[in-house]
């Protein structure tokens, strides 16, 4: 009688929660260093607009325990721990068009955005 044994199998391994281009991390120092100095930002959803979800940033003096504290390029960003299931994968970058400039996120977790673009859902 011959058994075999398998090694378990390794769980894939998970993308970053949440990963920042370079424009959005100078951004960020940028921020960090003038008006926002000694605070961070704090990046969630919350329920709005036609598609159901948005992202909302908000400024915070200190993590609460209930954020995830995310570090890429240096620099450090929160993220609402209700919020990890929708932002794993997600890229913040920072984008200057002619008449608005801005954060964007590219979400792989989004099956589709309203019509303004203002909301999105999963």
């Amino acid at each position: 009688m011959s058994t075999t044994t398998e090694a378990p199998r390794k769980p894939r391994a998970l993308p970053p929660l949440m990963s920042l281009t370079d424009a959005a991390a100078e951004r960020l120092r940028a921020l960090y260093a003038k008006g926002e100095q000694g605070r961070l930002l704090r990046i969630g959803v919350k329920t709005k607009g036609c598609s159901g979800l948005s992202y909302d940033l908000s400024w915070t003096d200190a993590p609460a325990p209930s954020d995830e504290v995310i570090t890429d390029k240096g620099v450090t960003v929160l993220i609402d721990r209700k919020a990890t299931l929708f932002l794993i994968g997600t890229v913040m970058d920072y984008e200057v068009k002619a008449m608005t400039s801005g954060f964007t996120f590219t979400n792989p977790n989004e099956k589709g955005r309203c019509g303004c673009g203002e909301s999105f859902h999963v």
